[in-house]
């Protein structure tokens, strides 16, 4: 566990790591291409390194370095696998290399922790099975571990529903160039977190790939197509930024995270706007986007395109002056925690008013008190009640060791906002 003694925070600049949600596809778009690939900047964490482990175990070659990975695509030829592939509670890693392993040759098992077993993929494994793949839930649950047969995928017409997830539409989309046919998916529920599915599909253009779209709706990839090897680079992490950009309406100071731009797909960015309805300044330079801290008043929010933000906001909101309402968030219960009552019950110990229901959660601002945090193997509990201890002595959390999901050196940086 670590303490977190509050301190005065000075107008700062912080550097974050690249995306993950990038890392994710980039890693796998590589893969996927006709010879090497070099990246850069890209997210050396718990998560991402599950996800290059099991392409590694897929028989691709990957060499790592200090600041690059190099993939050696193979085109999706991936080697039969007898052991099972190793998620940990990577959502994303189980759900896009769900389909991306349909693509290789013989049986594959995912596999993963405790947690994981409880996340839903049926409707992902639907979809698969509309377009020739043959691929269960181990446990008859709707949830991992998986059994996949790799074979010539066919590909045609998938009704998919993305309520829980929109990872399930952006795995099908991932593997859809290497189809035979292609896939045309028509979207029947959701998509949630709608900024995720616009990451894949900038991933899948800037390879090379074509892809023709009617918003969030239908979707048209052509089959045959091949991702193009190259160099690419991994922009900052927005989710990540979100930390830094929530000490700064806490702490009242002014805090820029290098790198991010307005200009990018990352639907996290749009966060700072939401600290700008509490009452903080945006301040949109060169080099980076800087929250500004001010006093706080609630606002209701609909955080479907931004579901990762959610604990963060929750944290900014106990400092803010009324009731802060979460809206259309209903899918954060199959996250790494449940974390609309995790949230609610660690908020209660430090003495803020906050409930729940199945689709949001509401706020109201008081005088946080210390206490020792359940973090539930949630990165984003830890990193988000971390926060109150910029204000509120006394605040510990235990496990804090989880933020390695996402963020490995995030303490390092966090220490940083008091130099």
């Amino acid at each position: 566990m670590i303490e977190i003694k509050p301190q005065k925070i000075n107008n700062c600049e912080i550097a974050v790591p690249g995306s993950k949600s990038y890392t994710h596809r980039i890693l796998i778009a590589a893969a996927l291409s006709d010879g090497i690939c070099t990246i850069h900047n890209g997210l050396k964490s718990e998560d991402t390194l599950l996800t290059l482990s099991a392409l590694q175990q897929m028989g691709i070659l990957i060499d790592v370095t200090d600041d690059r990975f190099v993939v050696h695509g193979t085109k999706g030829a991936f080697k039969p696998c007898m052991d099972p592939i190793y998620l940990g509670n990577s959502g994303t890693s189980m759900r896009l290399l769900t389909a991306v392993t349909s693509l290789g040759k013989g049986g594959y098992t995912l596999t993963g922790t405790q947690r994981m077993g409880e996340r839903p993929i049926q409707d992902l494994l639907d979809g698969l099975s509309q377009i020739g793949v043959k691929a269960r839930s181990v446990n008859d649950n709707g949830c991992p571990p998986i059994e996949i047969k790799g074979d010539n995928v066919p590909g045609g017409s998938v009704d998919l529903k993305c309520g829980v997830s929109s990872q399930f539409l952006s795995a099908l989309l991932l593997i859809a160039p290497c189809t035979k046919k292609g896939i045309e998916i028509n979207v029947t529920e959701g998509p949630v977190s709608r900024p995720y599915v616009d990451m894949t599909v900038d991933v899948m253009e800037e390879f090379g790939v074509e892809v023709h779209r009617d918003g969030y709706d239908r979707f048209r990839i052509p089959g045959g197509q091949t991702y193009q090897a190259g160099s690419y680079v991994v922009e900052p992490d927005c989710s990540q930024a979100g930390y830094f950009w929530a000490a700064a309406a806490i702490s009242g100071a002014k805090i820029k995270v290098k790198g991010t731009t307005i200009n990018t797909r990352q639907g996290d960015v749009r966060f700072a706007e939401v600290f700008e309805k509490m009452g903080c300044k945006i301040i949109y330079e060169k080099d980076g986007i800087a929250v500004s801290g001010r006093p706080l008043s609630a606002i209701t929010a609909d955080m479907a395109d931004m579901p990762d933000m959610v604990p963060t906001l929750a944290v900014v909101a106990s400092f803010a002056k009324g009731t802060t309402v979460i809206k259309n968030v209903a899918h954060l219960k199959a996250k790494e925690s449940d974390r609309l009552g995790s949230v609610v019950q660690e908020l209660s110990k430090i003495g803020i008013k906050a409930s729940c229901s199945h689709t949001g959660m509401m706020i109201t601002g008081g005088t946080p008190h210390g206490s020792e945090i359940d973090t539930y193997g949630d990165h984003r509990m830890a990193m988000s009640f971390a926060l109150v201890g910029l204000k509120v002595p006394g605040i510990i959390i235990r496990d804090e060791t989880c933020v390695e999901k996402s963020f490995p050196n995030f303490w390092d940086v966090f220490q940083g906002l008091y130099q």
